[in-house]
């Protein structure tokens, strides 16, 4: 009886040992229906920035003195501009999808508080090729919002033009910062830009 017990239990094991290799050797089963594969890129990843530029539903020329700089996450596109190294600007050209990014109002709240105190700022609003855009400009003591949003440091004579394009695929936003003596010197070819706005 002993032996036809043990006998039993041996079996047992040996079952349930070959059902847990078999488990652990088969080929993992494919998502459902709705969900991304691991190959895909995750919502809201770094895109293909002609892709990206694609999406936004309008082009623009940038201006000649300007130069490109390489691809960053949320960006269409990103400019330096500037006589030295050490006095450069930077232009950063943003689109999230339409319905995506907040108002005009929010957005330029949100710039105007990237500044120290009550900055000096001005906007005005204008049609450029059918497209909607508002420019704004904020001048003062720029506290350099890093990727977290939080200040990086105090950085005096500073200025941002901005520019909130209401495109045909939701809001693209041009962020021009930077000292405010390049601002300045730059103020024309930033306008030159926004002229040169039409859709896609």
């Amino acid at each position: 009886m002993i032996r036809w017990i043990a006998g039993v239990l041996v079996v047992g094991l040996l079952a349930l040992g070959f059902v847990t290799w078999k488990r652990s050797v088969e080929p993992a089963a494919a998502p459902t229906s709705g969900a991304p594969a691991a190959s895909e890129p995750a919502p809201g990843g770094t895109q293909d920035a002609e892709a990206l530029a694609e999406a936004s539903g309008i082009r623009w020329t940038a201006p000649a003195g300007w130069h490109a700089g390489g691809e960053r996450p949320m960006r269409l596109a990103t400019y330096t501009v500037g006589p030295d190294p050490h006095h450069v600007a930077e232009c950063a050209v943003f689109h999230f999808g339409a319905g995506q990014g907040g108002g005009v109002d929010d957005n330029i709240d949100r710039w105007v508080g990237q500044f120290e105190g009550t900055p000096g700022s001005s906007r005005r609003t204008m049609t450029v090729h059918g497209l909607n855009v508002t420019r704004v400009e904020i001048a003062g003591t720029f506290l350099a919002p890093g990727a977290d949003m939080q200040s990086q440091g105090r950085l005096p004579a500073w200025k941002l033009l901005g520019a909130i394009v209401e495109g045909p695929q939701g809001p693209v936003f041009f962020k021009f910062t930077g000292p405010a003596n390049v601002i300045d010197g730059a103020a024309q070819e930033f306008d030159a830009l926004l002229a040169s706005l039409e859709k896609r």
